[in-house]
């Protein structure tokens, strides 16, 4: 449905709704999560600049505080990410609509 929804089994919590960027992309897969290459047996396409993804809230933080973190999409965004992120970081990188 477009938004970022989570649950228990969820322990990533993939809650932050991102649009992402070259330098995200390249900052994951340096951290272990390759988010770019394709992966058919999973029917995962691929990601591109300008795809939204929902990212687990530490690795949004964690990319923020080095630098890359993609702009966000509140109103996709679960409000469970507020418990690992500040409403005010979510809010200053949101995406203008």
């Amino acid at each position: 449905d477009g938004t970022c929804r989570t649950c228990a089994e969820d322990t990533g919590s993939h809650t932050v709704c991102a649009v992402m960027t070259e330098a995200f992309l390249e900052f994951t897969v340096k951290a272990g999560n390759d988010l770019v290459t394709p992966r058919p047996e999973y029917s995962f396409a691929g990601l591109l600049p300008g795809d939204r993804w929902c990212l687990c809230a530490a690795r949004w933080l964690e990319a923020l505080q080095a630098g890359c973190g993609p702009p966000v999409v509140l109103e996709a965004t679960s409000e469970k990410a507020l418990e690992i992120v500040p409403f005010e970081l979510l809010k200053q990188h949101a995406v203008k609509s």
